[in-house]
């Protein structure tokens, strides 16, 4: 028997989470899930996906780059992740970047004092926008957004500020982290409601959004292995149906079929 290729999902329950989740999912009755997990399949073990879905604001925080963590004893790898959001209530916003240079020792102060919630620069969120964030920026989820992320498979996380919630922070590795800097603007995109876009070209991994059947571009950037995320409709993956909500390994591209209208996310590590 064939292996299904579709990722096996954990929810994770967050205080910050949502009873009420947008379709295609739903939480469990009296359950704040904060986030859907897929488990990483060996091949492509270097990258993790998840949907978040948001009631509160997540702490101010930031992820070493390789260096930094193999320094710190935490492993091989840093963490660059990137957020597409696929829902968001009115007024709703993502804080990445600081507003303007600032030096480490204002950031710890006011890290101390909560003014870095200030520091942060807030960006209005709907469907559509992206970021990438790089290890090393500061950043924070805001109330009412869900989106999908995709990462490095690494859970290093340095937490500067996180509301007065009881929960520890990490001053001194994540101001040693931290760009002091303004967000750059190339890293963000606002996707239109249909079409392709490259979305990550490296260094760490490739993600592209596709629109129908892959074109042979999409193959020469993705090689081998790929998880498959269908953004809308229903797609197949060596025949097995793989439907919205749901992740799978595609062993190449040649292996998805899509219908035309079809959108979906491949991502794939660099190297």
């Amino acid at each position: 028997m064939t292996a299904s290729p579709l990722l096996s999902t954990s929810m994770v329950e967050k205080v910050w989470g949502r009873e009420t989740l947008p379709a295609p999912f739903a939480a469990p009755a009296g359950k704040r899930i904060g986030e859907i997990w897929f488990e990483p399949p060996a091949q492509l073990d270097a990258l993790m996906v998840k949907y978040l879905f948001t009631s509160e604001k997540l702490s101010i925080q930031v992820h070493p780059d390789a260096a930094l963590a193999q320094a710190a004893g935490a492993g091989t790898s840093g963490k660059d992740e990137c957020w597409l959001v696929i829902d968001a209530d009115e007024g709703a916003t993502l804080g990445v970047g600081f507003r303007e240079a600032i030096s480490k020792e204002r950031i710890r102060e006011a890290a101390l004092d909560g003014s870095i919630e200030q520091m942060v620069e807030w960006h209005p969120v709907e469907r559509g926008d992206f970021f990438y964030i790089p290890a090393g920026t500061i950043h924070a989820i805001g109330a009412g957004v869900s989106l999908i992320e995709v990462q490095q498979n690494t859970d290093i996380t340095y937490r500067l500020y996180d509301y007065g919630r009881p929960r520890e922070l990490h001053l001194d590795r994540g101001i040693e982290a931290v760009r002091s800097e303004p967000y750059p603007a190339h890293l963000r995109q606002k996707l239109s409601g249909s079409g392709a876009a490259e979305l990550v070209d490296g260094p760490f991994f490739r993600l592209d959004r596709i629109q129908g059947a892959p074109e042979k571009d999409i193959a020469s950037r993705h090689p081998g292995a790929v998880l498959v995320l269908p953004l809308d409709q229903a797609l197949s993956v060596a025949g097995a149906t793989v439907r919205a909500g749901d992740c799978a390994i595609a062993v190449s591209i040649a292996d998805i079929e899509i219908g035309a209208g079809g959108h979906a996310l491949i991502a794939s590590p660099c190297g």
